[in-house]
């Protein structure tokens, strides 16, 4: 298979990396300013499961001459109209297009651009970021890729697929209900994102403080509602995981989001949380804590527009 990685971020770089390490034939459509420090610097990977570092096959949105078999699409929320954008070209009549990006509005987006034989679910798990030096440094032993046809069924190309992705150096996952393995992992990053970014803390320094323990399981309960109320009820398991999780003292756990909002970045508040919050309004549900974690992002978020805004040269 032909792999595009759309992006050569955290999660994009990591997997595309391992993929290339293992003898893939894989492409980085990257922006320009990541494409030179690749060249300069090559792909770097630090990682308790062994460093990597190689010079990735790098190509622009103008480069692209050819449809791809499979896009690996691991852009944040906010670029990924423009992602769309960059890689329309390397889409063809038997292309797979695998979104890992958390929620589920990059689904509607996606069909409605290229339809719905196009797009498959994808969910990963790994915990990594870009240092200062450029580098990709992961954080945990966890590197896990699920994929799987939206219908649920194990088509011929899901096959195919899945022998290219395995033995690649990470755990790979066929799923048939991709779909609600989609929903679990929204709900994780949803209720873990807005207790961290709204206390402006780790999970530890969370429940360390009175009414802490109780704020995260009710953060936790009102995500958990709404996927219920839209028809994809987290399993029991996943919910005494999550809730253990987001009550484990002396915890360092913190979500991407609170990270990129201790950098000052820009943050995936409203497909994580807005749309999380709309789809549950929708059912009637009311949420008060996730909203308050939301409009407390879109303060956040307004203001690195606006510091943004203001730095640019007056004409």
């Amino acid at each position: 298979m032909r792999i595009l990685i759309v992006g050569a971020g955290a999660v994009g770089g990591y997997f595309g990396a391992r993929l290339a390490q293992a003898g893939r034939d894989v492409t980085f459509l990257v922006r320009p300013s990541r494409a030179i420090q690749l060249n300069q610097d090559g792909l770097r990977i630090i990682s308790p499961h062994g460093d990597i570092n190689l010079r990735p096959k790098l190509v622009s949105s103008a480069q692209i001459d050819a449809p791809y078999d499979l896009i690996f699409l691991s852009v944040k929320a906010y670029a990924l109209e423009s992602a769309i954008d960059d890689f329309a070209g390397a889409v063809g009549t038997q292309t797979m297009i695998l979104p890992v990006l958390n929620g589920m509005r990059q689904l509607d987006l996606l069909t409605s651009r290229f339809g719905a034989q196009a797009v498959i679910g994808g969910v990963c798990l790994v915990a990594a970021d870009i240092d200062q030096q450029g580098r990709i440094v992961q954080m945990a032993d966890i590197q896990e890729l699920a994929y799987g046809e939206l219908s649920g069924e194990l088509t011929p190309r899901l096959r195919s697929l899945d022998a290219t992705l395995q033995g690649a150096g990470f755990e790979t996952h066929l799923s048939t209900d991709i779909e609600h393995a989609m929903w679990e992992k929204w709900v994780q990053l949803a209720s873990l994102g807005a207790v961290t970014c709204l206390m402006r803390a780790a999970i530890g320094d969370i429940v360390a403080a009175t009414g802490g323990t109780e704020l995260s399981l009710a953060l936790l309960e009102e995500c958990t509602a709404i996927a219920a109320a839209c028809g994809h009820s987290p399993s029991q398991a996943f919910i005494t995981r999550q809730a253990s999780a987001m009550t484990k003292s002396g915890s360092a756990l913190t979500s991407s989001m609170y990270r990129d909002l201790r950098k000052g970045a820009l943050v995936e508040a409203e497909h994580i949380l807005g749309d999380l919050f709309d789809r549950g309004a929708a059912h009637g549900l009311i949420t008060p804590l996730l909203k308050a974690s939301l409009v407390n992002l879109r303060v956040y978020q307004a203001a690195v527009l606006k510091s943004a805004a203001d730095t640019l040269p007056q004409k």
